[in-house]
């Protein structure tokens, strides 16, 4: 499995630009924790973000677990994922996926999490971490990881056997996160972190055990006489809210294993994360920032997730056959695209007005669709069909994060100095949103004649 991961995106990307991957992050993230030690943000703060982060990044990689029922139901389409060949391989299924999460864990450890880490290398040089912080870091933020990776497949093996528990599952870990999240805390990789010991090595490696032995355990993938071909009937109850090209994507989203609701769970992890960052920068800093734009700018940028999921079966040749342009295309994935991400979006909203004050969230009902408009543009024009091509570019990986970063930090920067200059703060924060949408706007009528052009030098 290792072999082939290496040898798919060293063949994908280039020898060069896959092997530039890992420099990149670690210039980056020591770039951004000089910045933000300079500025005189505390080190528990920047550390407490990165562990956020690394467990929403464990989610993502661990939704293979839906991929992978796909796959087998042959919704994605002639292809087979080697984690799910077990009928046809003499391996029984829970050792492959044993196998697999191991696997993920040494390649995304080797290529994400330890460049990550050695970006604080440039904080043991002012003297705020020693060499011995930042290897419990790395131990403890691949541990983070595996915690990720286990949740989310456990969470898919659950749905693979009962829709309503998932979601009853997936409840309570919100209501877990947002009314006990020092109870979560306790029990997590971060407890070792910022408090080694024996005691801290037990109670720290609870979840993340119980998720990476329980996850496998669970996931049961569907044999093929489960399998339900779509009607007519389907095309047109979607066709509704726009054309076949808008149906389709809807309709391979609520085909797919999770349906609509690993939109609902991919925005829920960042309602949640939001959440606990607000209640720590508050605790750390003193500060009240504004709950409305960190919500609608962090919901706004999670809507990359969504276009992943109106893509992911989809590739830029196979529309060639089709008597459509591909501005026609992208029209259509940009419809379904809000339709699914924006209600998503304000319920979330919605459900932290009972958290935070309800007026402060209008900004956030005003910020969220507006960044999505932005977040689709570039992530259309940038990718096409193809977002997940971001992983391992390190040239369009630069890129799109420079695209997202001209318009998030500004936003997030407003939302920290929303307590002392709530005016300005409110005003900067809707009218970079604005701007961005425009953008967001230009480059989504560009997109189609991008594309179109790059198919037919292609051809």
């Amino acid at each position: 499995m290792l072999t082939e991961e290496f040898r798919m995106h060293s063949h994908l990307f280039g020898p060069r630009r896959f092997a530039a991957f890992p420099f990149f992050i670690a210039a980056v993230v020591g770039a951004g924790v000089w910045l933000l030690s300079a500025t005189d943000t505390s080190l528990e703060l920047i550390v407490g973000g990165l562990f956020v982060l690394v467990l929403f990044a464990g989610f993502q990689v661990g939704t293979i677990g839906l991929v992978g029922r796909d796959a087998i139901q042959d919704v994605i389409g002639d292809m087979t994922l080697l984690v799910f060949s077990a009928r046809t391989l003499p391996v029984s299924r829970r050792r492959l996926l044993f196998v697999f999460l191991f696997k993920d864990l040494l390649y995304y450890v080797a290529l994400f999490l330890t460049p990550v880490v050695v970006g604080f290398l440039p904080v043991v040089v002012d003297g705020g971490f020693t060499l011995a912080e930042v290897g419990l870091l790395w131990v403890t933020v691949a541990d983070t990881f595996a915690l990720g990776i286990g949740t989310s497949l456990a969470l898919a093996g659950v749905a693979s056997r009962s829709t309503a528990t998932a979601a009853g599952v997936i409840a309570l870990l919100t209501a877990a996160v947002t009314l006990e999240p020092d109870l979560l805390l306790s029990l997590s990789p971060y407890a070792l972190y910022a408090d080694p010991g024996v005691e801290t090595v037990l109670s720290g490696s609870v979840l993340t055990v119980g998720a990476v032995v329980v996850g496998p355990l669970l996931f049961e993938p569907p044999t093929r006489d489960r399998v339900q071909r779509v009607g007519d009937d389907r095309y047109r109850q979607f066709q509704r809210f726009g054309d076949a090209l808008t149906a389709r994507p809807l309709v391979e989203v609520t085909r797919s294993s999770g349906s609509v609701w690993k939109v609902v769970f991919s925005l829920g992890v960042l309602f949640g994360v939001t959440t606990l960052l607000l209640d720590r920068i508050t605790a750390a800093m003193g500060i009240d920032p504004s709950a409305g734009i960190a919500f609608g700018t962090l919901l706004g940028l999670g809507t990359f997730t969504t276009y992943n999921w109106v893509t992911q079966n989809d590739s830029d040749r196979e529309y060639l056959r089709y008597p459509e342009r591909m501005r026609a295309v992208f029209a259509g994935k940009r419809r379904a695209f809000f339709l699914l991400a924006l209600p998503t979006g304000l319920v979330y909203l919605a459900l932290a007005g009972v958290l935070f004050p309800g007026l402060e969230l209008l900004l956030g009902v005003v910020v969220f669709p507006l960044l999505a408009v932005y977040v689709f543009g570039l992530t259309a024009y940038m990718t096409g069909l193809s977002p997940n091509e971001l992983l391992f570019n390190t040239p369009l990986f630069a890129l799109y994060s420079l695209g997202l970063m001209l318009v998030a930090v500004p936003l997030l920067t407003a939302a920290l100095a929303f307590d002392e200059w709530p005016v300005a703060a409110a005003g900067l924060s809707v009218a970079l949103a604005v701007v961005g949408a425009a953008v967001g706007a230009v480059l989504a009528r560009r997109t189609g004649p991008r594309w179109h052009d790059r198919l037919r030098a292609e051809s």
